[in-house]
């Protein structure tokens, strides 16, 4: 898994909305030809899905900026713009999607799982559609809404049936080479393993997904030694496998080394104690430590001795795990619409509206038109902005903003 990313931010943006065509109809024969402006198409919305095929989150590394698609502008003849696509971003399996404060919006677990990033602008309306008795050749018409922008936080746990946890250099990286197809750098050192490896592990008719997770110091549950980062890919898996190194360089016994482990696992997350677990202790064929010293099962991953032995008891954990676990559910944070109006004050005497249809209904190409005006001010007092800026204390000649408007209000 070369180049492995966990972590990543992304800028996603919303398709802006086409704007409504101002027009009316130039036909021989009809002097007087009626309002016949098109509407603007709508933009496309950003949906993050997840993937199989996607292994990490690499690509947003260089590249953190998706943008969907604007919609048409709309045109004589009440011809509407055409909507633009979706945008639909690949994530992995198993990526967890936060606001810029941390907040969690989504968890897509299973392949196909999508949530709404960011909506695509409505279009505006031609200038047909404003046409009534009162109003007979409207010289008007909307822009397009523009889209939703924000910035996410991508987290990536690994979905695996076995963790491989233990300290550095405590012989993951070689039993999962030996075991699977993963080829992780190995060396003599601590800290080789500096990111997640994947293998696939098929033993007999048993067939299971293992992961090297990168060695743990003490004080990894408090995010010492890039613990918080490691640790979070152990929270998915249905089994954890506990390697302790029989030859330690430090000397410190296989007792002393599974207490710490199994602490900072329950410190980070108090459930990973209650998973199925099996104890293994690595490098049997330089062990310091007898069978008094420690009597649990024994591997030698580069002889291969108590190998087998041990995949048939992580094999059988994985299929009693699997049986007796309920199928995940994706985690969705559903976004009500903003329909509410809001008032916020800027400046001694400033103001800001806030409410999607109220930056709609003032959303005119030409607030200079004396029917423009009308319509925007009827339509802002009906979605009583007039009260909520006099409730908020707005006095005659503030200056009230509303989206890119900027206008002096007046009381009653």
């Amino acid at each position: 898994m070369a180049h492995f990313v966990d972590e990543a931010s992304v800028c996603v943006r919303g398709g802006d909305g086409g704007a409504g065509a101002m027009s009316f109809r130039r036909e021989a024969h009809v002097p007087k030809g009626g309002p016949d402006g098109g509407d603007g198409g709508r933009g496309g919305d950003v949906w993050m899905q997840a993937s199989r095929n996607v292994a990490s989150l690499l690509s947003f590394r260089d590249h953190p900026h998706r943008t969907a698609e604007s919609g048409s502008h709309g045109a004589a003849g009440k011809r509407h713009g055409a909507s633009a696509a979706d945008l639909l971003v690949d994530v992995p399996e198993g990526t967890v999607i936060r606001s810029r404060d941390g907040e969690v919006m989504a968890d897509l677990v299973h392949h196909g799982d999508r949530y709404l990033v960011a909506r695509g602008g409505r279009g505006g309306r031609g200038n047909a559609r404003f046409l009534s008795n009162a109003r007979r050749a409207p010289h008007f018409a909307e822009q397009g809404e523009y889209g939703e922008e924000r910035w996410l936080r991508l987290e990536l746990r690994l979905a695996a049936d076995a963790a491989l946890v233990g300290f550095p250099n405590a012989g993951k990286s070689t039993f999962i080479s030996v075991v699977s197809a993963a080829k992780p750098k190995i060396a003599d050192y601590p800290f080789t393993t500096l990111e997640p490896n994947l293998g696939v592990v098929r033993f007999h008719e048993h067939e299971f997904v293992m992961a090297d997770i990168p060695g743990l110091i003490e004080g990894a549950a408090e995010g010492r030694g890039l613990g918080h980062r490691f640790l979070r890919h152990v929270e998915r898996a249905k089994v954890l496998v506990v390697l302790v190194d029989l030859a330690p360089v430090d000397g410190r016994s296989p007792a002393d080394q599974e207490a710490v482990l199994l602490d900072e696992l329950g410190r980070y997350q108090p459930d990973l104690l209650d998973r199925p677990r099996l104890v293994v202790g690595s490098k049997a064929d330089i062990a310091v430590f007898d069978e008094t010293e420690f009597s649990g099962l024994r591997i030698a991953a580069v002889t291969r001795a108590g190998i087998d032995t041990v995949l048939g008891e992580i094999a059988s954990l994985v299929a009693a795990a699997r049986a007796a676990a309920p199928e995940p559910e994706p985690h969705v944070v559903l976004r009500p619409a903003d329909t509410g109006i809001s008032v916020e004050r800027e400046g001694a005497r400033e103001w800001r509206v806030h409410g999607r249809a109220a930056e709609r209904a003032v959303a005119i190409s030409d607030l200079t038109d004396a029917d423009a005006l009308v319509y925007v001010q009827r339509k802002l007092r009906k979605l009583g902005v007039d009260r909520a800026l006099a409730r908020a204390g707005a006095s005659d000649g503030d200056v009230v903003r509303i989206g890119a408007t900027e206008m002096e209000y007046e009381g009653e």
